[in-house]
């Protein structure tokens, strides 16, 4: 699971951690941008010592740098971390963002309920926290299963919080 709650069920003060998937390494992508640039390069060995040579050499530059950047795109969109602070009174949701602002949420913990729309959310199974005169996403990046199994840990979180009152 790419989230983790870093204190137990019961404890005054509980903290969420969520991630986005971490598929492939810094390490794998230098191997897939090598393996690539390799496997492109050999069609040029019967090339050698033609024009034809540097004139397709800088489209096939182009095709592994455009690979390269891409995977680092991503590498630096999986730096997103949210992080959730639900205490006995107040509840604190953080996002820190890759290329944009921080974002900040807070509100009174008795009064923030957890929503999950099943069908009218910009994914399935969309978890939103609403409380304080907004309504906050929650775990996009998750996949659906993990959503639905988010939704019922904070569920159950928010009703220990409010129990601990």
């Amino acid at each position: 699971m790419p989230y983790s709650w870093s204190s137990p069920q019961n404890a005054s003060e509980q903290t969420l951690e969520l991630w986005p998937h971490q598929s492939l390494p810094p390490r794998g992508m230098a191997a897939f941008v090598l393996a690539t640039f390799t496997l492109i390069t050999i069609p040029l060995f019967g090339l050698l010592g033609t024009a034809l040579l540097w004139a397709l050499l800088p489209f096939l530059l182009i095709a592994v740098g455009g690979i390269w950047f891409a995977l680092h795109r991503s590498h630096q969109d999986r730096s997103t971390l949210e992080t959730l602070t639900i205490g006995s009174d107040q509840t604190v949701l953080h996002r820190t963002n890759p290329r944009a602002k921080d974002q900040h949420w807070d509100s009174n913990t008795y009064w923030v309920t957890v929503e999950l729309h099943q069908k009218d959310g910009p994914v399935p199974n969309y978890v939103t926290l609403k409380g304080n005169g907004r309504e906050v996403e929650i775990g996009a990046f998750l996949s659906e299963e993990e959503r639905q199994q988010l939704f019922e840990e904070l569920t159950s979180a928010f009703s220990s919080a409010r129990a601990a009152r």
